[in-house]
């Protein structure tokens, strides 16, 4: 009787069990810096709110394994792969460069990224509505969105006809598509667009004095979230107009911004992590599109431009920094 006791304890509880006491794994992989106090990516801060909506709780009822590049590219590759590695039942990819860093390290695990692309054009998708493979999540499609940047610039000052645009390929997986699509939209407003392509922050002086040298009168910097503060500060002392697609650029000193709001777009990814944690697959789960979209406008930088934003510029803002 003893002997029998003794192997039905030793007798496993079984996967039921087992999968009970084991908590799901998300991994994180961003390019972007680590949040800080002075630094947050509205993504990840949209993604921790939307974990807390649904009722995760870190070590609670779920695992996080965070990777942050600092926007070194060269890291990205390791920290996927180191992700991998640690078996994460998702993926979750932030910045163009971050997805195509877990494609490449898995075609497995799901992925589930808020990224600017044109998922379709690109090949990572079969369609938005039934992606296939093991990607999916919310996408930005540049080409549409930044011109109309340029549109809302065009209505605050009509007197501005040259724009110098900087964008850095590595940065813009569709950058070719992106500057086809703002040059026809700058012609049709009437703009003589610029373009300027850096390979990295060491080529930005270089990058201002071609712009001073082609008498631009705004900057358009696409993308470059991470050089925010810099770019705000040498755009100012050549007295150009500063805009960008990323609403959070005014808070270091960009005049104007028009895009898509990223922290409810980091919010909203979960729902889809949600899903596939629950046994849904990726590529049956549609790739979603933004919905919500803000303008921010920094007026204290307007005032070192000795400019003035129009009333009906202001009335229409999310956001004013002052």
């Amino acid at each position: 009787m003893l002997a029998l006791v003794v192997s039905a304890l030793a007798i496993p509880h079984g996967a039921g069990a087992q999968t009970r006491a084991r908590m799901p794994r998300i991994g994180v992989l961003s390019y972007a810096a680590a949040p800080s106090g002075t630094s947050q990516d509205p993504r990840f801060v949209g993604f921790t709110q939307g974990l807390r909506e649904l009722g995760y709780a870190e070590k609670a009822n779920i695992l996080i394994e965070q990777r942050f590049a600092d926007s070194r590219p060269e890291r990205l590759a390791a920290q996927a792969a180191d992700l991998v590695q640690l078996n994460v039942d998702v993926l979750v990819a932030f910045a163009p460069a971050a997805r195509e860093a877990a494609r490449k390290a898995t075609s497995t695990i799901p992925i589930v990224t808020v990224s600017g692309s044109d998922p379709v054009r690109e090949g990572w998708a079969q369609s938005l509505a039934r992606p296939g493979g093991n990607v999916t999540g919310l996408t930005v499609v540049y080409p549409e969105l930044v011109p109309k940047c340029l549109e809302v610039l065009k209505e605050a000052f009509p007197a501005v006809v040259r724009v110098a645009m900087l964008i850095d390929p590595a940065e813009i997986v569709d950058a070719k598509e992106v500057v086809q699509e703002t040059e026809a939209g700058a012609q049709r407003l009437g703009l003589q667009l610029q373009v300027i392509e850096v390979r990295g922050p060491s080529d930005f002086d270089a990058a201002f004095r071609l712009a001073r040298e082609r008498n631009a009168q705004a900057l358009f910097a696409v993308a470059f979230v991470a050089h925010r503060a810099r770019l705000a500060a040498l755009a100012l002392h050549d007295k150009l107009l500063s805009i960008s697609e990323f609403p959070l650029m005014t808070q270091a000193g960009f005049l104007m911004c028009y895009g898509a709001d990223l922290s409810d777009l980091g919010r909203r990814c979960v729902a889809q992590v949600d899903k596939i944690l629950k046994g849904a697959r990726p590529g049956d789960l549609p790739i979603e599109r933004p919905t919500k979209f803000q303008l921010s406008i920094n007026l204290k930088t307007a005032k070192a431009l000795g400019i003035t934003v129009p009333r009906a510029i202001l009335l229409r803002a999310d956001e004013v920094v002052e």
